[in-house]
């Protein structure tokens, strides 16, 4: 535990956690999956946790605290929600995959310089800064800038999904996000650097050249402090999980795990 949980450790709050299970002699190693902000355990359960369970492995999806199904907390940071992770991680039967999406694969970064996880799998990283926050006002000017004052960031059904998603689902998906607290979304206004995962597991990252959250620039910047290239699926949107073509990363990243576990 660092100095600063031990003096002020975050408050404890219900969280939601799903699961499905495999058959049995599927993989022992549990996957937990970390929506992004504004998300739920809903956007993975829609598709990637049971097709996960299908392919062998337990499947784990957890709201953060103040989404979802979990606690409300309008005043949560940062480091509430590595706590959340943490604390899900270190309770399931054995050593965990982390895999999160958006500032969920910040979260998960920043979980991994605490848990020892048995792999890492950052899917369209969020990891803020001031050239993130000034693309966002660029693509959507009207959704980004009331965050800039405490407000709510409201992202389009563009920026997440491609156009091969029907518009009456993407609009679906995009009108269950929720808001996020104000403090959260400042500390995304600069460039977090998360430490080193602990015991230096595989670490996979994952995305769209195409997104229109994340820009490819980033990506890159993200997979090279893991030693890697990013793992691209041209003409998908930001939530991969959620698009049309939602099978092809999740078969991607199973694959990978299926070698480096």
């Amino acid at each position: 535990m660092r100095a600063d949980e031990w003096a002020d450790p975050p408050k404890p709050v219900r969280r939601e956690v799903l699961d499905a299970q495999p058959a049995p002699g599927g993989s022992a190693t549990p996957v937990l999956f970390v929506p992004g902000y504004g998300h739920g355990a809903w956007a993975f359960a829609q598709h990637w946790l049971e097709h996960t369970a299908e392919r062998g492995f337990p499947s784990y999806a957890m709201s953060l605290r103040g989404h979802g199904g979990s606690e409300a907390a309008p005043d949560a940071r940062l480091r509430d929600y590595v706590h959340d992770v943490t604390q899900v991680a270190a309770s399931l039967p054995r050593q965990a995959v982390l895999v999160g999406h958006g500032a969920g694969a910040l979260v998960v970064a920043m979980a991994m310089a605490r848990y020892p996880v048995r792999a890492g799998v950052l899917i369209a990283p969020v990891f803020g800064g001031l050239a993130a926050a000034f693309g966002l006002l660029t693509r959507n000017p009207v959704g980004t800038l009331p965050g800039l004052f405490g407000g709510r960031v409201t992202l389009s059904r563009e920026q997440l999904f491609s156009r091969a998603l029907p518009a009456n689902q993407g609009q679906a998906y995009a009108q269950r996000l929720q808001r996020v607290p104000s403090g959260t979304q400042r500390q995304l206004l600069r460039r977090q650097q998360p430490e080193s995962p602990v015991g230096a597991p595989p670490v996979l990252v994952v995305g769209s050249p195409d997104d229109r959250v994340v820009s490819a620039s980033a990506l890159e910047w993200v997979a090279r402090r893991y030693g890697g290239s990013p793992l691209l699926f041209p003409g998908m949107g930001h939530d991969l999980m959620l698009d049309a073509r939602w099978q092809e990363p999740i078969d991607a990243i199973v694959d990978w795990l299926e070698k480096v576990r």
